[in-house]
């Protein structure tokens, strides 16, 4: 198990950018898919970003592919989501999320580590 916590979240205009951070606590945290969710109000719990545990093979949603890149420091134990030309409809709760594995895995419930989620809201 790792706990998570994220940070990094807030309120931007649309074309803005912002880095989401996700800090590790726990062992072996280079054996853990590491991706990001988010979820908008009404809506499910969707895939934005996963990294393999030796931070290749990365994985993005079409909706985000070329404004948003997810990155890890396993030396650190964190992972980030740098997101630019935000636009009002990447407004969201994102949660990082782990899951002890080395093939990806798109849907929420299979990651069985979450943080707390962090708001991004952005204005148009």
């Amino acid at each position: 198990q790792v706990q998570l916590v994220e940070s990094g979240g807030g309120l931007v205009q649309a074309g803005d950018s912002l880095r989401l951070s996700c800090a590790a606590s726990g062992r072996s945290f280079s054996s853990y898919y590491m991706a990001w969710f988010r979820q908008a109000p009404g809506a499910e719990r969707e895939l934005v970003a996963a990294i393999s545990g030796d931070g290749g093979s990365p994985y993005y949603a079409d909706s985000i592919k070329g404004r948003f890149t997810i990155s890890r420091d396993n030396a650190k134990n964190t992972v980030a989501l740098r997101m630019n030309s935000l636009k009002p409809e990447d407004t969201a709760v994102y949660y990082c999320a782990a899951r002890r594995s080395l093939r990806l895995v798109i849907t929420a419930p299979l990651y069985d580590n979450w943080g707390q989620g962090t708001q991004v809201t952005v204005s148009s």
